[in-house]
């Protein structure tokens, strides 16, 4: 349950594939590198219970540092490496970080950021220690007092203030079958993934789910293929040449695929790919059933979050008898109104679930408390419903709500629907100001590139949806943009777009 264990069985193995570059880590090389960089930090006076922060690009170092961390018994902060330099000041601060690992491809950023409280400093940048002479410096016998650390990540930031997620520290030793990673790895092995498994990370590192997959793969001896920056074609090409079996999207990577020409993407052989789970959002109906047209029965989806206070899971086939839902709960799961009252299946309301693992946001004890009932259940924010048997149907996040003439309206709804439309690349639905309703429903689309946006194209739209929806639901006004402000994991920085129309929430 660690590489240190398959550097010993298959040394030669390739531990860490990058997708673009072809630079392969064995797990002979990643096991001696993490343990110099552990041996590193702790030479420059970090102990168990510490924290580090990592801001770099997908690159081949990114996994040895973190399995660094994880060894050392440390916490360790993946810091979204497309954030301002005010973004990234903000989590250094909040994290409490004491030392900094950064990539060359972060130099104006961290440039820009004051690091006087952060004493170590470690990468191929002015004022830093380079990564290599810091390894080189160091031997490849691993700590006498390894101990399992924790991830520390911090919310996208899509509505407010990122907020980090602390769990608490297993301190058990390096493989313990009492901590968390361990118990998701076991989880991962009874649903056939295996040592000759081929995982393929298209997303960023510093997300949750790439991180925490990529580091259990290992663990189990598989082999992991990162993509530096998704691109569809790419994407497909890296399944062929490296006959992935395994491998995790977000909803957008599957849109981006389905919008290769047919012939093309029909063109990459894909028959080795045995196992795909997809989640972040939910998937508009049509995608994912284009998806499973393509690739069969084998893209499973789960819903959870950062926090881990609880998570469904459904299969390819459950869910083509269950479109659009994302499961049933694993945890008790209840659906609570505005006036916390315990809703009937089939009505909408925030989602809330008993149990879970604990946690807190760190420095906000304000913020942990209000996502908990006197009860003690808890939710990640999310608005949706279960249905008579038992599935749950996600419909939007509370913080995305619209709210126009006294009706709630969930801008994911319609977003569906409209991403759907051949001339829609990609869309978003927010309340903007409205005198007499409060909020009237805009829709801010990114046209396909062989679609003329416009008054025509804007009326074709709003008639699409209007075919499919109530038309309160709708939008009354479409506007274009040349892009639409996600991060490459796919998520869309709602917050940014508000930003363009002054008078909007949050």
């Amino acid at each position: 349950m660690s590489p240190a264990f398959h550097a010993r069985r298959t040394p030669g193995k390739p531990a860490l594939i990058m997708g673009t570059s072809g630079e392969t880590v064995t797990f002979a090389e990643l096991e001696d590198r993490s343990v110099r960089f552990a041996r590193a930090l702790r030479a420059r006076g970090l102990r168990a219970g510490d924290h580090i922060a990592i801001l770099m690009e997908n690159n081949r170092a990114y996994l040895e540092v973190a399995w660094a961390a994880q060894r050392s018994g440390l916490y360790y902060t993946a810091i979204n490496s497309h954030l301002r330099p005010g973004e990234v000041q903000y989590v250094l601060d909040d994290c409490g970080a004491v030392a900094l690992i950064a990539g060359a491809a972060m130099a104006d950023v961290v440039e820009s950021l004051d690091l006087s409280r952060i004493p170590v400093r470690v990468g191929d940048l002015a004022g830093f220690e380079p990564y290599e002479d810091v390894l080189a410096a160091e031997t490849g016998e691993p700590l006498a007092d390894e101990c399992e650390g924790r991830e520390m990540l911090y919310s996208s930031g899509t509505t407010g203030r990122p907020k980090g997620v602390r769990k608490p520290l297993p301190r058990t030793p390096l493989g313990d079958p009492s901590a968390a990673p361990v118990q998701i790895v076991e989880g991962m092995l009874r649903h056939g993934t295996d040592p000759g498994c081929v995982y393929l990370s298209p997303a960023p590192l510093y997300h949750g789910a790439p991180l925490v997959f990529s580091m259990s793969m290992h663990r189990i001896g598989g082999t992991v293929v990162v993509m530096e920056g998704f691109d569809a074609r790419q994407c497909l090409r890296l399944i062929e040449k490296h006959r992935v079996t395994h491998a995790q999207f977000v909803p957008t990577m599957f849109i981006r695929m389905l919008r290769l020409p047919r012939e093309e993407r029909e063109s990459f052989d894909l028959s080795s790919l045995r196992h795909v789970t997809h989640a972040a959002a939910p998937c508009p109906v049509p995608v994912k059933r284009e998806m499973l047209d393509w690739w069969g029965p084998i893209i499973d989806e789960y819903y959870s979050g950062t926090e881990d206070v609880g998570s469904t899971m459904i299969t390819a086939r459950e869910w083509l008898a269950h479109p659009g839902s994302v499961g049933r709960p694993m945890q008790e799961c209840h659906i609570v109104g505005e006036n916390g009252e315990e809703l009937p299946a089939g009505q909408p309301g925030v989602v809330y679930f008993a149990g879970g693992r604990p946690f807190e946001y760190h420095n906000d004890p304000v913020k942990t408390a209000s996502v908990a009932t006197d009860k003690g259940w808890r939710t990640l924010g999310d608005i949706g419903y279960l249905d008579g048997n038992g599935y749950l149907y996600l419909t939007d996040r509370v913080a995305h709500m619209i709210i126009s003439g006294g009706v709630n309206i969930y801008p994911q709804e319609t977003e569906n629907v409209l991403i759907a439309h051949p001339a829609v690349a990609d869309v978003a639905v927010i309340g903007v100001p409205d005198e007499e309703m409060g909020e009237a429903v805009k829709a801010v689309v990114q046209p396909s590139p062989d679609a003329g946006p416009g008054p025509e194209l804007a009326a074709e739209l709003v008639a699409y949806c209007r075919a499919e929806l109530a038309s309160y639901k709708c939008p009354r006004t479409v506007d274009f943009t040349d892009e639409l402000p996600r991060d490459p994991n796919g998520k869309l920085y709602k917050r940014r777009l508000r930003e363009r129309y002054p008078g909007t929430a949050g």
